[in-house]
């Protein structure tokens, strides 16, 4: 088990769930980040007593350092203070930034050393490649935080060989809008597409959820942590969030994890592995859930996920193609200026833009995003 932890995004839901394992298991924080939630940060400081905290707004960054003068804990700002914060010796740096600003602290802490329990499903979508390739250079674990890929993960423990592996099957939720057509979409609000059934989450992942490309970047996921072909992930939809995904194997059994749909168990499993301690989160009753039932997805409707695949297809950086389209799309819908509808249309035109380059470096994953935002942007207006 670590004994030091750095947390990127810990004001956020993530983050706020890992201090809660942190603070059950005693774990003593390096450092902790965020955008601009100050006034929790300061509060986590002043509870948990980091070395470093970093603040992505230089202006509020400042602001902290002043109300948090009378502690120990340095304040670092700006984009290049989170980095610094990734790069800090630790046993583990817990990555839950949102977004491809997630990627670039990822390849830092692992440059440092520090395994990742990665909750940042953008670091393995738009430069899945190059993060295995840095972490077996550098000897570093990656472990997922992801409710999914941990529960894949963790059914996979005992399987000595990959040949053995028939499918990995994601569960998804299937969002707020679950059952409706393309047409009963299409003037849906920010407000109701931010009612996740089950999940607490931030805004830019419940949309995500709601459009179901949240599924197809944990397809992308799955396939570079598992090294397992886009077309052995399966994906069904289970409304009631127990069952957090499934594998089969080559003998048809299958072996699944489940659980009441509490981020804290994926979090401590990450932090905790290969042991298991007790956790802070409530017993699955079983007979209370009662009916447990499972469809497939409607791929006409949520069109993002057979996108996404199609990227994973296409091979490059096609799948960073579709984040960064996506991400600005998302962005674009909450804040009121496209319909529900055009988030799809912005994933699916990005792939007309040529990027199959096998070979990249991470200033030319930042780079296309930059591109593909204006883009989509532009097309949008």
């Amino acid at each position: 088990m670590i004994k030091n932890l750095t947390i990127l995004g810990s004001t956020g839901s993530i983050g706020v769930q890992a201090l809660d394992v942190a603070r059950l298991l005693g774990f003593e924080i390096k450092a902790l980040t965020s955008n601009v939630r100050i006034d929790i940060l300061e509060n986590q400081i002043r509870e948990f007593r980091p070395s470093y905290a970093a603040v992505a707004d230089p202006a509020k960054a400042e602001e902290l350092k002043i109300k948090v003068a009378d502690t120990d804990t340095e304040i670092l700002p700006g984009r290049e203070g989170v980095l610094e914060c990734a790069r800090l010796e630790a046993d583990c740096v817990l990555n839950s930034l949102v977004g491809i600003a997630g990627l670039e602290p990822t390849a830092q802490a692992i440059l440092a050393g520090s395994n990742i329990a990665l909750a940042n499903k953008e670091t393995m979508v738009t430069g899945g490649d190059l993060i295995n390739r840095l972490a077996r250079e550098n000897s570093v674990s990656i472990l997922p935080v992801d409710s999914e890929h941990s529960a894949i993960f963790q059914s996979l423990q005992g399987c000595r060989d990959k040949k053995q592996i028939k499918k990995l099957i994601l569960t998804a939720s299937g969002g707020p809008f679950f059952g409706k057509t393309a047409q009963e979409l299409e003037n849906v609000t920010a407000e109701q597409a931010l009612k996740h059934p089950n999940w607490s989450m931030g805004a830019k992942i419940t949309i995500d959820s709601a459009t179901m490309m949240n599924k197809g970047l944990e397809i992308i996921e799955a396939v570079r942590l598992f090294g397992i072909p886009e077309d052995r992930v399966e994906v069904l939809v289970h409304r009631q969030s127990i069952v957090h995904s499934l594998v089969e194997y080559n003998d048809n059994s299958v072996i699944a994890q489940l659980g009441v749909p509490d981020m804290r168990i994926p979090i401590q499993y990450a932090l905790t592995y290969p042991d298991r301690f007790e956790s802070p989160v409530k017993e699955l009753d079983l007979a209370q859930a009662a009916t447990l039932t499972f469809s497939k997805p409607d791929c006409e409707t949520f069109r993002c996920m057979e996108l996404c695949r199609e990227a994973l297809r296409r091979g490059g950086l096609y799948t960073a193609s579709v984040n960064a389209a996506n991400e600005k799309a998302n962005e674009l819908f909450r804040s009121g200026k496209i319909r529900f509808s055009q988030i799809a249309q912005a994933v699916e035109a990005s792939l007309e833009y040529p990027a199959g380059a096998d070979d990249y470096t991470l200033g030319d994953i930042i780079e296309l995003d930059r591109e593909i935002r204006e883009k989509t942007e532009a097309m949008l207006k």
